[in-house]
């Protein structure tokens, strides 16, 4: 398949296109600015189309069968920014989708999601940007899966995860690296059991493609 990759120039952007190079996928690497183009390249992506998620990006979808939604504003930027991207870029994204026909949708979300007033107040915009987004999705007519990870983290891939449908009973001390986020994230693609699925994921101990076969 061709996968729009949304966010491909963010951290864990181009660790998924690095991974649908390595796979039987093709990534098409949406980033904004011309002078991303040439990394992306070099990560692997077989194309890379310009895209402003504040505005139009619909020509993105040519030639596309999937979409990975891995984009966010950053910590740095404001809740405006939140707003703009995190939330309007994903409810555009989806709905370019089901315009253009692409019916397999993975969105990265955030665990905390399901509850934004748990939240610090400081997370909360964010939180509520991608609980808001995530909903919107489930009432598209595409074939959506949301994943939603715990920390992220910088370390090496470990290649295995614990995945909870209905939220783990402890998060404390745990996280995930942004390489087995991504490789999940393009491990789903295929897998037909995970359409209409949120899930929430940290380390742990099974190999990836096991722990998504139990969902």
């Amino acid at each position: 398949m061709n996968v729009l990759v949304i966010g491909a120039n963010g951290q864990v952007g181009q660790k998924i296109v690095k991974a649908l190079s390595e796979s039987k996928h093709e990534a098409v690497a949406m980033v904004r600015k011309e002078e991303q183009v040439d990394k992306l390249k070099e990560l692997g992506a077989s194309r890379v189309v310009l895209g402003d998620l504040e505005k139009d990006f619909s020509d993105a979808y040519k030639d596309v069968d999937a979409v990975i939604f891995a984009a966010g504003s950053g910590g740095s930027t404001g809740a405006d920014k939140t707003l703009t991207i995190d939330l309007w870029g994903a409810v555009k994204a989806a709905k370019y989708a089901e315009e253009k026909g692409v019916k397999r949708f993975v969105q990265l979300s955030s665990m905390g999601s399901d509850n934004p007033d748990a939240g610090g107040e400081e997370m909360k915009p964010y939180l509520v940007a991608k609980r808001t987004a995530d909903e919107l999705l489930l009432n598209t007519g595409l074939d959506y899966t949301i994943v939603r990870p715990g920390a992220l983290a910088d370390e090496e891939p470990i290649g295995k995860i614990e995945i909870a449908e209905d939220g783990f009973s402890s998060m404390a001390g745990r996280s995930i690296t942004r390489s087995d986020v991504a490789a999940l994230l393009v491990d789903v693609l295929d897998r037909n059991n995970t359409h209409h699925k949120i899930f929430e994921v940290l380390q742990g101990d099974k190999p990836i493609e096991e722990a998504l076969k139990s969902l």
